[in-house]
């Protein structure tokens, strides 16, 4: 599957979940519902992956954790915010140029509107 058509899943999936528990729980629920739905689809999808990061001459051990990572090739960062802030933007972006992954969806579940809440983070290798 290339990386568009797993947004596609993805976002069908993001949509079932928001229309089943609505706005305004935390992050892990959303997190544990996605990971149920993205599976039932025979989706590969791993929760909580940790990366290394290496600096100067060391490895960084579990400097981030990414929340979903789907087919070894989109990362989906969750929020359950008021509002997306720059700074979450910055931190997929970040997480997709260390792991050199092309895409990323930023999802914020405490949206009136989920599709809203969705972004698409492009890394230019």
């Amino acid at each position: 599957m290339t990386e568009n058509e797993i947004s596609y899943a993805v976002r069908g999936a993001i949509s079932k979940v928001y229309r089943k528990l609505g706005p305004g729980l935390l992050e892990s629920v959303y997190e544990s519902a996605l990971y149920h739905e993205l599976t039932k689809v025979n989706l590969k999808v791993q929760r909580q992956v940790e990366i290394s990061v290496p600096y100067d001459d060391i490895i960084l051990d579990v400097a981030f954790r990414i929340d979903l990572l789907v087919e070894d090739k989109v990362i989906i960062e969750l929020k359950s915010v008021e509002d997306l802030a720059p700074i979450h933007f910055k931190q997929l972006t970040t997480y997709l140029k260390l792991t050199d992954k092309k895409l990323g969806l930023l999802v914020n579940f405490n949206s009136a509107d989920i599709f809203s809440g969705i972004r698409r983070i492009a890394n230019q290798l």
